[in-house]
């Protein structure tokens, strides 16, 4: 590197799927007067995905291999060594319930503290788990103070009974643990562990989607997650285990193709609609088991994309009906993920659900802003963006208590990074 060139600190995120693994490299550039760090992202790969299923891994050695292979690419397209990343964790065995915590003020003169905040969230998180689970984000939603509701921040205001409603994020504490095992004996430290759907919100949502109400659906190769966020927080999680892997599926066993082959018929010559197909249009399907190749009709093929899509979507729709949800979308549902690149798969979400519908791509600064600004990294930008928030509050929080030595507290941390968002 030059000598004149400046070194900056890299963050990473890590996605580890189903069907790819992604990695997104950024370097955090500081601005001194407030400062807050702009990202510019230097590398990104994706790689296919061994030893994964629906979140988990299955195959830890197997996983660790195609981790290293992702890390190594990004290494090479950045020039910069990977030590640490931010994963995101996903799928069937992530849960969330809402929580409350409350506490009598302590402060001075009823001035509400930081220690106030802490003591009233630590409360809410003290729920009867089982032992193969455990807590892994503890999200306020809001603040309550004496009678006054819906407060985002609520340190320096005076009052004497301060309650918080969370919404908390419980995970399989085995899968937890695999996934940590999976990414250290890749040779990476992991910095932490963060919900994809709260990521992915950082990449592609807009404040005022995040305000007026907005879900987003994250179609990916394992699972299908979907997480609803209203007035600036969290309201409710849903995965299923129907996705991308069950479209390909559906392909080759209607068309008696393998599995790789489909894959690859879905992804050249698939879509979700019968729009605009010719009826002479035909490809070319493999043949199983040595058998001779096939002409088929591209309609039958889409047919397939079609049924297993429709279902899926329907699937989410019932869900959100069910929890009383699908009123809160005002600014209704962005899709991420490889697999909601399908042709014509924002059009049939719009006639499910009914509701505004868009593709989630991730604005980001970088000179490879054309590989990266697809669906399908819309977790991996999120999670370094998500990194650069918490850099910021811990530089200012530094910053402002090194005199008198004040703990820096996490729950207090998620508090700023959410009121930062909005």
């Amino acid at each position: 590197m030059d000598s004149n060139t400046q070194e900056y600190e890299i963050i990473v995120g890590l996605d580890i799927g189903t069907s790819n693994i992604n990695v997104v490299m950024a370097e955090l550039i500081p601005k001194e007067k407030d400062e807050r760090w702009e990202i510019r992202v230097v590398g990104a790969c994706s790689v296919p995905s061994e030893g994964m299923r629906s979140g988990v891994p299955l195959n830890v050695d197997a996983a660790v291999k195609s981790v290293q292979k992702a890390i190594e690419e990004a290494e090479l397209m950045s020039g910069q060594d990977v030590k640490e990343v931010y994963v995101g964790v996903s799928g069937l065995h992530i849960t969330a319930m809402d929580a409350k915590g409350m506490v009598t003020v302590s402060g001075r003169d009823n001035e509400i503290t930081v220690e106030d905040v802490d003591n009233a969230i630590e409360q809410a998180r003290t729920i009867n788990l089982s032992s193969d689970k455990e807590i892994i984000h503890v999200l306020p939603k809001s603040f309550t103070v004496d009678e006054e509701t819906g407060i985002i921040d609520p340190v320096g205001m005076t009052g004497v009974r301060l309650e918080v409603e969370v919404h908390i994020i419980i995970a399989t504490t085995s899968v937890v643990q695999n996934i940590y095992r999976t990414v250290e004996r890749a040779g990476i430290k992991v910095a932490d562990l963060v919900l994809e759907s709260w990521a992915s919100s950082f990449a592609v949502l807009s404040p005022d989607e995040q305000e007026l109400g907005v879900a987003i659906l994250d179609f990916g190769g394992g699972t299908t997650d979907l997480a609803v966020f209203y007035e600036n927080s969290i309201q409710h999680i849903h995965s299923i285990k129907y996705s991308g892997h069950y479209v390909t599926k559906d392909v080759a066993v209607g068309l008696s193709t393998p599995m790789d082959k489909a894959e690859d018929l879905k992804i050249r010559h698939g879509a979700c609609r019968l729009t605009s197909i010719d009826k002479d249009d035909f490809v070319t399907v493999p043949g199983i088991g040595g058998r001779e190749n096939k002409q088929v009709e591209k309609k039958d093929l889409i047919k397939f994309i079609h049924a297993r899509m429709e279902e899926i979507y329907m699937q989410i729709n019932a869900n959100l009906e069910k929890n009383k949800m699908k009123e809160r979308l005002g600014a209704g549902i962005v899709l991420t993920g490889g697999s909601i690149l399908l042709e014509n798969s924002a059009e049939l979400a719009e006639e499910v659900f009914g509701l505004p519908i868009k593709v989630g791509l991730p604005k980001v600064n970088s000179g490879i802003t054309d590989h990266i600004c697809s669906p399908e990294y819309a977790t991996g930008v999120g999670l370094v963006e998500y990194a650069a928030r918490q850099r910021e509050y811990e530089a200012r929080s530094s910053s402002s208590h090194k005199s008198n030595g004040q703990v820096k507290s996490l729950f207090r941390k998620i508090i700023q990074l959410i009121k930062e968002y909005i």
